[in-house]
């Protein structure tokens, strides 16, 4: 049998690096542990880790296709984040001028939840504790 253990990283192409990489830095807090440019493939690589756990590789690519997302497209649907209080997330991101969703509450955890989107429009979610 297949014994998983953990989710390593999750990988995210972008279209604009340095866009992408002050939003995942300076809006969200993600921390990084490692760039490097790879000049044959023309591509940076961003190793970003959220309170100290490796999370994220943030790539870019010349000229990367976009992917669809809404309506809903077949594939990963989003990316969601724990927070304590999602009301005060919400007021941090708005403070950033990241626009989220109106907070729904979940009908099966009772749990507060919104979504927001990346640079990209990548589909993200803040999920309360």
């Amino acid at each position: 049998m297949l014994t998983l253990n953990k989710v390593h990283h999750i990988a995210i192409i972008c279209s604009d690096y340095e866009r992408s990489k002050r939003f995942y830095t300076e809006v969200l807090g993600f921390e990084i542990v490692q760039e490097t440019f790879r000049a044959a493939r023309q591509s940076w690589k961003l190793d970003l880790a959220l309170g100290g756990t490796y999370i994220i590789e943030l790539f870019s690519f010349p000229d990367p296709p976009e992917r669809p997302s809404r309506p809903e497209a077949q594939g990963l649907r989003h990316l969601a984040f724990e927070v304590d209080d999602v009301e005060a997330a919400v007021k941090a991101l708005l403070d950033k001028q990241v626009i989220t969703e109106p907070i729904r509450v979940d009908e099966l955890t009772g749990k507060r939840f919104t979504f927001f989107a990346d640079p990209d429009g990548l589909p993200l979610e803040l999920y309360e504790r």
